[in-house]
C-alpha cells in the first residue's frame, strides 16, 4: 500500500473559540462580513483576520468549507479562528442557496456549484488588500473536502490545500455507504422526481425522515444546531451528490496536500484511496480515537489539526 501515513494521538491542549456570529475585534483580529459573486450572485462571507493585521504588509489566505448542508458559522468558523490565530487571513462563507448568499434554487447540494463558489471565493481572497496572492490554500472539512481538492487540482491561484475528516466517495463507496446500487438508484430517481423544490429537514433529533436522524452536532445546540443554519436539503441533491466522484482529482493533483482523518471517522477509506491515487505531493495523518463530529468542534482536535495544516502550508509556499 503506497499512501503516507503517521498516527497522532489526541493529546493537544484545550483551546478556546469564539462564535463567527459575532462580527468584532477578538483576541484572533477582526472578522469582517464581505461579500462577493459567483456566477452573478452575491456571496456572504466572513474574513478572519489575524491580530495586528495591516493591509499595507502581506498574509497568507486560506479558503474554509464545511460539510454538506452548513453554513459558514459551523465547523468552518472554529477553523478559521484557530488559523486566524496562526496570521492567516481565513474565508468562511455561504454557498449559493444557503445561509446569507443568494442563490435561485435553495439547499442543493451540487459538487458543481460549489467548485464554483470555492473558486470565485479564491479569486476573491486574490483581490484583498494584504493577502499574498502566492500564498493561498483551501481547507476542506467532510463532504466540501472533495470540492477544495477539484479547486487545488485546477485553480493555479489556490497554491496548497488540506482536507480534515475527507468524506471522499466514489461509486463504490457509495454503494457500501448508501445501502448498495440499487438503493443508490432509488434515491436518485427519487430526487429527479422531486425536482428542485422539495425540502426535508437536514438534521432531526425526533423526524425519522430527516437526512441525518439523531446525529450528533446537527441536532445540538451547543454545537452545530444554531440559529443561522437553515437544517435543510434538497431532495433534488440526491443525484448530483452521489454520482460525484471526490477521488478522481487525485490522479491530477500536483499541488501540496494534507489530509488528516481517523479511522474512527467517516469513510477513511476514500481518504487512503486518495492518497494511494495521489503522488508524493500528498499525505495523510491518521488521529487515533477522533469520531467525524470531534473533528468539527472539538477542542483538542481543531488545536492538533490546525498545527499540522499550518505546518503544512507553511512548508508549502
Amino acid at each position: 500500500m503506497k499512501f503516507k501515513r503517521s498516527t497522532i494521538t489526541n493529546t493537544g491542549a484545550a483551546f478556546t473559540l469564539i462564535a463567527a456570529s459575532l462580527l468584532s475585534v477578538s483576541h484572533a483580529g477582526e472578522i469582517k462580513e464581505v461579500s462577493f459573486t459567483s456566477e452573478g450572485k452575491t456571496i456572504i462571507g466572513h474574513l478572519y483576520l489575524p491580530e495586528g493585521y495591516d493591509s499595507n504588509e502581506t498574509v497568507p489566505a486560506v479558503v474554509i468549507t464545511g460539510a454538506w448542508t452548513t453554513v459558514k458559522e459551523q465547523m468552518s468558523a472554529d477553523y478559521a479562528t484557530a488559523l486566524a490565530e496562526k496570521g492567516y487571513a481565513a474565508l468562511t462563507f455561504d454557498f449559493r442557496g444557503w445561509g446569507e448568499s443568494e442563490g435561485d434554487i435553495k439547499y442543493l447540494e451540487s459538487p458543481e456549484e460549489k467548485i464554483t463558489d470555492i473558486n470565485a471565493a479564491v479569486e476573491y481572497l486574490t483581490t484583498v488588500d494584504g493577502v499574498d496572492v502566492n500564498r493561498i490554500s483551501g481547507l476542506g472539512i467532510c463532504a466540501s473536502a472533495g470540492y477544495i481538492s477539484d479547486v487545488a487540482a485546477n485553480n493555479d491561484s489556490m497554491k496548497s490545500f488540506a482536507l480534515v475528516a475527507p468524506w471522499l466517495h466514489n461509486e463504490e463507496i457509495v454503494n457500501v455507504v448508501y445501502g448498495g446500487e440499487s438503493s443508490v438508484q432509488n434515491l436518485i430517481k427519487i430526487g429527479k422526481e422531486a425536482g428542485h423544490g422539495t425540502y426535508i429537514e437536514a438534521a432531526s433529533a425526533t423526524n425519522e425522515n430527516s437526512l441525518m436522524y439523531q446525529a450528533p452536532y446537527y441536532t445540538e445546540t451547543d454545537r452545530g444546531l444554531i440559529d443561522e443554519y437553515d437544517n435543510r436539503f434538497n431532495v433534488a441533491s440526491w443525484e448530483p451528490w452521489l454520482t460525484y466522484d471526490a477521488i478522481q482529482a487525485a490522479q491530477i493533483q500536483t499541488k501540496p496536500g494534507l489530509l488528516i482523518h481517523s479511522d474512527a471517522a467517516a469513510i477513511p477509506q476514500g481518504a487512503k484511496r486518495y492518497v494511494e491515487m495521489a503522488g508524493d505531493n500528498v499525505s495523510l495523518v491518521m488521529l487515533d480515537n477522533v469520531t467525524q463530529f470531534d473533528f468539527y468542534d472539538k477542542p483538542t482536535v481543531i488545536t492538533t489539526s490546525v498545527e499540522l495544516i499550518d505546518e503544512h502550508f507553511s512548508a508549502a509556499y
